[in-house]
């Protein structure tokens, strides 16, 4: 058992991986830009998938295009371990949010297979669509969908700015699956960059993720009237976009009220007609609030919406805000996360409990089944930005950790 425990990934392996992989949607800054459900992410998903059947998985695509590819154990009837993440990225992403954790998953059974080890529980590594939530919203979509949060149908009919439904695109680029959505499972885990400064400015190798933030999404559409900018004078104005940086306004002051674990974001705005010399008469813009107590969340929500109601009645606006993604703070298993700290002590790492900020797959998959996380640094915490990175020894360490929790989890004959 403790030679079992001992057992290391390939390093060297996993990073050539990780930096093939990065070459598909290459960006000239070295990050990446492989929206979900393009080309570029069909060319990611053709690779992963090649590379799981080299290494003798079998492979399935759900109705999502979620991929799972098995390694079988010794008693195939049993619920199987997963290990995954994404492979989509932000429009100006980094070479490691989300891809890491899949080839993470893909390097433990490589592993496994190298050291020819039998597991009880059959062992996959999948991949989840559209995760990051940038060209269908909301995010975690499709683990959403396997979950059961979120009915197929809804799923499938998720459009982009272009009018395109995540059903016709999972069509058009091959990976509309025949699988069922949702099946049980002994445990879920999710290798993870950090996504924040934690453990690189406290020189820790490990985050044994405990539990992850709450979050909430909102669209807000502010109406007003259009008009000339010369003629109109100020005071007769119903001017959208002035109502716009009130609300960006609000909402950070929100997050600051209850700082330092809650954030405040509007990460979107569209000004119509974007005309220089025209008052804007409609604006559109995002809100993303995130803390992990649910009930300090329904406070700053109740603060955004008056604060909405305030400003539109103050500019003489018409305010539209519509929550379209909310998820409560996800406590994660407690086994599962015993199953990463014993495993981090046992591979000698340096470790601490921490909270996800960022919202992943594993906090709707952790509603289905016993799931837990493993974080490991980036450098000066920085991530969703094509600067993204990470030092080698990093990614071994996290690939270290999940091969002795997921065996832990899967057992072994």
């Amino acid at each position: 058992m403790m030679q079992q425990q001992a057992l290391k990934i390939d390093g060297d392996r996993l990073w050539d991986s990780l930096m093939e992989m990065a070459k598909i949607g290459a960006t000239e800054k070295g990050g990446c830009c492989r929206l979900a459900l393009t080309d570029l992410d069909r060319a990611a998903r053709d690779l992963f998938v090649a590379w799981c059947r080299e290494a003798g998985c079998t492979i399935s695509v759900d109705q999502m295009g979620n991929i799972f590819a098995r390694r079988t154990g010794v008693e195939p009837g049993l619920p199987p371990v997963l290990a995954g993440s994404h492979l989509d990225t932000q429009p100006t992403g980094g070479r490691f949010d989300g891809v890491y954790g899949v080839l993470t998953g893909l390097e433990v059974i490589r592993t496994l297979n190298d050291h020819n080890i039998q597991t009880q529980h059959s062992v996959e590594a999948v991949c989840w669509t559209n995760e990051e939530g940038s060209r269908f919203a909301p995010a975690m979509v499709a683990s959403g969908v396997f979950a059961g949060v979120y009915e197929l149908d809804y799923g499938l009919a998720r459009v982009d700015g272009d009018g395109r439904t995540m059903g016709e695109e999972l069509q058009r680029i091959g990976y509309a699956g025949s699988e069922a959505m949702g099946r049980p499972l002994h445990a879920y885990f999710e290798a993870h960059i950090e996504q924040g400064p934690i453990l690189v400015e406290e020189g820790i190798d490990i985050g044994v993720v405990t539990d992850a933030q709450g979050q909430r999404w909102y669209e807000l559409e502010l109406t007003g009237t259009e008009s000339h900018a010369g003629p109109t004078p100020m005071d007769r104005r119903q001017d959208a976009l002035l109502g716009a940086a009130r609300v960006i306004s609000l909402v950070n002051e929100v997050g600051l009220a209850y700082a330092p674990v809650a954030c405040a974001t509007v990460g979107m705005i569209e000004s119509h007609p974007n005309s220089r010399n025209v008052i804007p008469g409609r604006v559109f813009l995002t809100i993303d609030i995130r803390h992990p107590e649910d009930a300090v969340l329904s406070q700053m929500d109740q603060e955004i919406r008056d604060g909405v109601k305030e400003i539109s009645a103050r500019d003489n606006l018409t305010g539209k805000l519509e929550q379209i993604f909310c998820y409560a703070p996800v406590p994660f298993d407690r086994s599962c996360v015993n199953a990463v700290q014993t495993s981090a002590d046992q591979c000698g790492y340096r470790s601490r409990e921490i909270v996800a900020g960022a919202g992943h797959d594993a906090c709707f998959i952790a509603q289905a089944a016993p799931t837990s996380m493993v974080f490991i640094p980036c450098v000066d915490g920085i991530s969703h930005n094509e600067t993204e990175n990470i030092k080698p020894e990093w990614s071994t360490a996290g690939a270290n950790v999940m091969l002795n929790a997921i065996l832990d989890k899967a057992g072994t004959v």
